[in-house]
């Protein structure tokens, strides 16, 4: 028995010691992410990209390394003016067809009416589970700081600090929850004016080409996904792997005041609340408390 918990001891040791070197913290753009799409056009020099979406085509660009757990900020400004039809994203993402996801997407819209900011969570595969908001701010004139913090209990998303939705992990309740495949982070700029603007009735205008959506200061504070065994380093309650310190299992009294305070005034669709939508029989989560 003594040699059994030696060993055990022994190993939690060694992925204590992984997961602290897998942190990363500061990347810059440029050292972190690569343009995977319309590299003709667009720009990454340093800690600053710029995506362009014309006629030939949009651009996008996603990170080196895949992810499990960690926070991960970026700071954008969107396309200015009649952004109509364009879709800015940031997100993240592993791949095919039972793939987890976490979105943040802005959809553009004529000059003088306001972005839409639609928020997504996929897990295995299947997605519906849309909140949309307002921004309170214009997202054109400056950059603002777009943040996933995800953890092995929730994920949080916020704009410059203030938290807009909570998705708790209620996996015992036959609920999936991502935290069993690593994500890349992807940007992209795009042509969606078949839905993205009034359901598709507001075209883009392409006059106004080019259209230009800016990224900085990336910063994932992380763990990096190396393959199956991630799933259990990076989910250790170790000083190295900050997020799962219980403070971070919960937002806190203030924080959630400022949620709700975002969310009475600025959320415009909520699935949980669209029963036509789901003919009376809503998700599981949605009568479940997540903060």
């Amino acid at each position: 028995m003594t040699k059994f918990i030696a060993f055990n001891s022994l190993v939690l040791v060694i992925i204590a010691t992984i997961a602290f070197d897998s942190l990363l913290v500061n990347g810059k753009i440029s050292s972190s992410m690569y343009v995977n799409w319309g590299s003709h056009h667009c720009k990454m020099i340093g800690d600053d990209l710029q995506l362009v979406l014309d006629k030939s085509a949009g651009s996008g660009a996603q990170s080196k390394r895949s992810f499990l757990f960690g926070s991960f900020e970026m700071l954008i400004k969107l396309v200015p003016n009649n952004s109509a039809g364009t879709v800015t994203t940031y997100y993240l993402s592993s791949t095919g067809t039972k793939h987890d996801e976490i979105d943040f997407e802005f959809l553009g819209n004529i000059s003088g009416q306001p972005y839409i900011i639609h928020t997504n969570i996929y897990t295995q595969g299947v997605g519906n589970r849309e909140q949309q908001f307002y921004p309170w701010f214009d997202p054109t004139a400056d950059f603002h700081n777009y943040t996933v913090h995800w953890n092995p209990n929730v994920v949080v998303w916020y704009i410059d600090g203030i938290p807009i939705r909570v998705f708790r992990n209620y996996q015992y309740k036959g609920i999936p929850f991502p935290n069993q495949q690593g994500m890349r982070v992807y940007t992209s700029l795009w042509n969606a004016d078949e839905w993205a603007t009034r359901g598709g009735l507001v075209k883009i205008d392409w006059t106004n080409a080019p259209f230009i959506a800016s990224y900085k200061n990336f910063r994932p504070r992380s763990c990096y996904y190396n393959g199956p065994l991630s799933i259990v380093q990076c989910a250790i309650p170790t000083k190295s792997n900050w997020w799962t310190s219980p403070l971070y299992n919960k937002l806190s009294a203030y924080k959630v005041g400022e949620m709700n305070s975002i969310r009475s005034k600025y959320m415009i669709y909520d699935y949980c609340k669209d029963v036509k939508r789901f003919k009376g029989v809503m998700p599981i989560e949605c009568s479940l408390a997540q903060y």
